[in-house]
Protein backbone atom coordinates (compact mmCIF):
# COMPACT_ATOMS: atom_id res chain seq x y z
CA UNK A 1 0.00 0.00 0.00
CA UNK A 2 1.15 3.53 -0.94
CA UNK A 3 2.08 6.00 1.89
CA UNK A 4 0.23 9.42 1.20
CA UNK A 5 1.28 12.79 2.30
CA UNK A 6 2.26 13.70 5.35
CA UNK A 7 0.79 17.12 6.14
CA UNK A 8 2.46 19.34 8.97
CA UNK A 9 1.31 22.27 10.60
CA UNK A 10 0.20 25.03 12.36
CA UNK A 11 -3.19 26.65 13.07
CA UNK A 12 -2.37 29.89 11.49
CA UNK A 13 1.14 30.86 10.04
CA UNK A 14 2.25 33.04 12.22
CA UNK A 15 5.78 32.68 12.85
CA UNK A 16 7.54 33.40 16.28
CA UNK A 17 10.64 35.75 16.50
CA UNK A 18 13.36 33.13 18.04
CA UNK A 19 12.08 30.56 15.16
CA UNK A 20 11.97 32.62 12.07
CA UNK A 21 15.45 32.06 11.30
CA UNK A 22 14.61 28.35 10.78
CA UNK A 23 12.43 29.13 7.69
CA UNK A 24 13.88 30.61 4.27
CA UNK A 25 13.12 34.22 3.03
CA UNK A 26 9.63 34.57 1.11
CA UNK A 27 7.81 37.62 -0.28
CA UNK A 28 5.02 36.97 2.54
CA UNK A 29 4.92 35.45 6.13
CA UNK A 30 2.91 32.77 4.36
CA UNK A 31 5.66 32.24 1.69
CA UNK A 32 7.92 31.99 4.16
CA UNK A 33 6.26 29.50 6.52
CA UNK A 34 5.41 27.22 4.17
CA UNK A 35 9.30 27.31 3.00
CA UNK A 36 9.13 24.25 5.74
CA UNK A 37 5.80 23.33 6.38
CA UNK A 38 3.47 21.84 4.20
CA UNK A 39 -0.08 22.50 5.57
CA UNK A 40 -1.39 25.15 7.55
CA UNK A 41 -5.58 25.19 9.20
CA UNK A 42 -7.11 28.24 8.41
CA UNK A 43 -9.00 29.39 11.84
CA UNK A 44 -9.81 32.37 10.86
CA UNK A 45 -12.62 31.61 8.95
CA UNK A 46 -14.36 30.26 11.82
CA UNK A 47 -14.66 34.12 13.21
CA UNK A 48 -15.21 35.99 9.92
CA UNK A 49 -15.70 35.55 6.11
CA UNK A 50 -12.64 35.44 3.87
CA UNK A 51 -13.68 36.70 -0.14
CA UNK A 52 -12.54 34.07 -3.19
CA UNK A 53 -9.72 36.61 -3.84
CA UNK A 54 -8.17 36.35 -0.86
CA UNK A 55 -8.12 32.38 -0.48
CA UNK A 56 -6.95 32.95 -4.33
CA UNK A 57 -4.14 34.67 -3.15
CA UNK A 58 -2.78 32.46 -0.79
CA UNK A 59 -2.77 29.23 -2.68
CA UNK A 60 -0.99 31.57 -5.11
CA UNK A 61 1.83 32.25 -2.60
CA UNK A 62 2.57 28.38 -1.56
CA UNK A 63 4.16 25.51 -3.75
CA UNK A 64 2.50 22.77 -5.32
CA UNK A 65 2.49 20.05 -2.47
CA UNK A 66 1.27 22.91 -0.17
CA UNK A 67 -2.22 22.42 1.42
CA UNK A 68 -4.97 24.68 3.59
CA UNK A 69 -7.59 23.05 5.94
CA UNK A 70 -10.20 25.36 6.78
CA UNK A 71 -12.13 25.58 9.39
CA UNK A 72 -16.07 25.77 8.73
CA UNK A 73 -17.32 28.67 10.67
CA UNK A 74 -19.01 29.47 14.02
CA UNK A 75 -22.18 30.58 12.38
CA UNK A 76 -22.68 26.76 10.96
CA UNK A 77 -21.45 24.68 14.12
CA UNK A 78 -21.93 27.26 16.89
CA UNK A 79 -25.08 29.85 15.77
CA UNK A 80 -27.15 27.11 13.78
CA UNK A 81 -25.69 24.06 15.37
CA UNK A 82 -26.00 21.80 11.68
CA UNK A 83 -29.09 22.42 11.07
CA UNK A 84 -30.47 24.86 8.25
CA UNK A 85 -27.43 26.08 7.50
CA UNK A 86 -27.51 25.04 3.61
CA UNK A 87 -27.24 28.88 2.67
CA UNK A 88 -24.21 29.29 4.78
CA UNK A 89 -22.18 26.37 3.96
CA UNK A 90 -22.69 27.10 0.31
CA UNK A 91 -21.66 30.68 0.88
CA UNK A 92 -18.01 29.39 2.71
CA UNK A 93 -17.87 26.86 -0.04
CA UNK A 94 -17.72 29.35 -2.43
CA UNK A 95 -15.45 31.45 -0.44
CA UNK A 96 -12.97 28.73 0.42
CA UNK A 97 -13.15 27.28 -2.88
CA UNK A 98 -11.08 29.75 -4.37
CA UNK A 99 -8.10 27.73 -3.32
CA UNK A 100 -8.42 25.19 -5.60
CA UNK A 101 -6.24 22.20 -5.52
CA UNK A 102 -4.59 23.54 -2.44
CA UNK A 103 -7.43 23.13 -0.82
CA UNK A 104 -7.46 20.25 1.89
CA UNK A 105 -9.83 19.20 4.65
CA UNK A 106 -12.84 21.03 5.65
CA UNK A 107 -12.56 20.83 9.82
CA UNK A 108 -15.88 20.98 11.27
CA UNK A 109 -15.06 21.50 15.06
CA UNK A 110 -18.16 21.42 17.62
CA UNK A 111 -19.41 23.22 20.66
CA UNK A 112 -18.87 21.26 23.50
CA UNK A 113 -22.67 20.66 24.33
CA UNK A 114 -23.43 19.78 21.21
CA UNK A 115 -24.57 15.74 21.54
CA UNK A 116 -24.53 13.19 18.94
CA UNK A 117 -28.08 13.39 17.06
CA UNK A 118 -28.10 10.67 14.00
CA UNK A 119 -30.57 12.42 12.17
CA UNK A 120 -29.29 15.87 12.08
CA UNK A 121 -25.54 14.52 11.37
CA UNK A 122 -26.87 12.40 8.40
CA UNK A 123 -28.69 15.04 7.14
CA UNK A 124 -26.10 17.86 7.66
CA UNK A 125 -23.23 15.46 6.11
CA UNK A 126 -25.15 14.52 3.30
CA UNK A 127 -26.08 18.15 2.47
CA UNK A 128 -22.36 19.05 2.64
CA UNK A 129 -21.50 15.89 0.62
CA UNK A 130 -23.71 17.17 -2.41
CA UNK A 131 -21.70 20.39 -2.69
CA UNK A 132 -18.04 18.88 -1.46
CA UNK A 133 -16.30 15.79 -2.50
CA UNK A 134 -12.97 16.25 -0.41
CA UNK A 135 -12.21 15.34 2.83
CA UNK A 136 -14.05 16.53 5.72
CA UNK A 137 -12.97 16.20 9.28
CA UNK A 138 -14.79 17.04 12.86
CA UNK A 139 -13.62 17.41 15.82
CA UNK A 140 -16.87 16.31 18.07
CA UNK A 141 -16.35 17.43 22.21
CA UNK A 142 -19.39 16.22 23.60
CA UNK A 143 -19.14 12.57 25.34
CA UNK A 144 -22.38 11.04 23.03
CA UNK A 145 -20.13 11.61 19.77
CA UNK A 146 -17.70 8.61 20.87
CA UNK A 147 -20.27 5.92 22.00
CA UNK A 148 -21.67 2.95 19.48
CA UNK A 149 -22.89 3.57 15.62
CA UNK A 150 -22.33 6.99 15.64
CA UNK A 151 -18.43 6.23 14.17
CA UNK A 152 -19.96 4.14 12.26
CA UNK A 153 -22.65 7.05 10.72
CA UNK A 154 -19.62 9.41 10.16
CA UNK A 155 -17.64 6.59 8.39
CA UNK A 156 -20.43 5.65 6.06
CA UNK A 157 -20.47 10.00 5.38
CA UNK A 158 -16.64 10.01 4.73
CA UNK A 159 -16.58 11.77 7.45
CA UNK A 160 -13.23 11.86 9.99
CA UNK A 161 -12.77 12.50 13.38
CA UNK A 162 -10.32 14.28 14.53
CA UNK A 163 -7.58 13.14 16.96
CA UNK A 164 -7.88 16.10 19.73
CA UNK A 165 -4.95 16.46 22.73
CA UNK A 166 -5.76 16.76 25.34
CA UNK A 167 -8.64 15.04 25.21
CA UNK A 168 -12.06 16.20 26.69
CA UNK A 169 -14.13 12.91 26.67
CA UNK A 170 -12.68 9.09 26.16
CA UNK A 171 -12.26 8.13 22.69
CA UNK A 172 -11.40 11.50 21.71
CA UNK A 173 -7.62 10.98 21.77
CA UNK A 174 -7.31 9.27 18.52
CA UNK A 175 -9.09 9.04 14.64
CA UNK A 176 -11.97 7.78 14.44
CA UNK A 177 -15.22 8.20 11.32
CA UNK A 178 -13.30 7.92 7.83
CA UNK A 179 -10.59 6.13 7.32
CA UNK A 180 -8.78 7.54 4.81
CA UNK A 181 -7.95 10.84 6.75
CA UNK A 182 -6.13 10.65 10.12
CA UNK A 183 -6.08 14.81 11.56
CA UNK A 184 -4.36 15.04 14.98
CA UNK A 185 -5.09 18.01 16.79
CA UNK A 186 -2.77 19.24 19.06
CA UNK A 187 -3.85 22.18 21.19
CA UNK A 188 -1.71 21.66 24.00
CA UNK A 189 -1.14 19.98 27.25
CA UNK A 190 -1.11 20.56 30.24
CA UNK A 191 -2.43 24.52 29.70
CA UNK A 192 -4.32 24.48 26.16
CA UNK A 193 -3.31 26.41 23.47
CA UNK A 194 0.08 27.53 25.76
CA UNK A 195 2.05 24.71 26.87
CA UNK A 196 5.32 23.33 24.60
CA UNK A 197 4.85 19.23 24.02
CA UNK A 198 7.90 17.65 25.59
CA UNK A 199 10.30 15.17 23.78
CA UNK A 200 8.43 12.51 24.70
CA UNK A 201 5.13 12.79 23.65
CA UNK A 202 6.22 14.20 19.97
CA UNK A 203 8.50 11.11 19.68
CA UNK A 204 4.63 9.08 20.50
CA UNK A 205 3.09 11.48 18.10
CA UNK A 206 5.38 10.66 15.56
CA UNK A 207 5.03 7.22 15.63
CA UNK A 208 1.40 7.56 15.62
CA UNK A 209 1.88 9.63 12.23
CA UNK A 210 4.16 6.62 10.76
CA UNK A 211 1.74 4.36 11.79
CA UNK A 212 -1.29 5.76 10.22
CA UNK A 213 0.62 6.55 6.90
CA UNK A 214 1.65 2.73 6.48
CA UNK A 215 -2.23 2.35 6.74
CA UNK A 216 -2.74 4.20 3.70
CA UNK A 217 -4.46 7.16 5.21
CA UNK A 218 -3.93 11.08 4.43
CA UNK A 219 -2.57 12.15 7.82
CA UNK A 220 -2.50 15.55 9.06
CA UNK A 221 -0.65 16.77 12.29
CA UNK A 222 -1.88 20.43 13.31
CA UNK A 223 -0.68 22.31 16.45
CA UNK A 224 -2.83 24.80 17.57
CA UNK A 225 -0.25 25.86 20.67
CA UNK A 226 0.07 29.17 19.39
CA UNK A 227 -0.54 31.83 22.11
CA UNK A 228 3.09 31.51 22.98
CA UNK A 229 4.95 30.09 20.06
CA UNK A 230 5.15 26.41 21.13
CA UNK A 231 3.35 25.60 17.97
CA UNK A 232 6.19 26.35 15.94
CA UNK A 233 8.60 24.44 17.48
CA UNK A 234 6.61 21.56 17.93
CA UNK A 235 5.77 21.56 13.90
CA UNK A 236 9.89 21.30 13.25
CA UNK A 237 10.64 19.43 15.96
CA UNK A 238 7.45 16.68 14.00
CA UNK A 239 8.92 17.13 10.78
CA UNK A 240 12.55 16.06 11.96
CA UNK A 241 11.23 13.06 13.91
CA UNK A 242 9.05 12.02 10.60
CA UNK A 243 11.37 12.56 8.41
CA UNK A 244 12.66 9.39 5.81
Amino acid sequence: MSHKALHIGTAGWSLPKEHRHRFEEGASVLARYATRLNAVEINSSFYRPHRPATYARWAASVPEGFRFAVKVPRAITHERRLVDADALVAKFLEEAGALGTRLGPLLVQLPPSLKFDARIVETFFRDMRTRFDGAIVCEPRHASWFADGADQILRDARIGVAAADPARVPGAEKPGGDRDIAYFRWHGSPRMYYSNYEPGRLAALAAQLRRARKSGADVWCIFDNTAAGAATANALEILELTAP
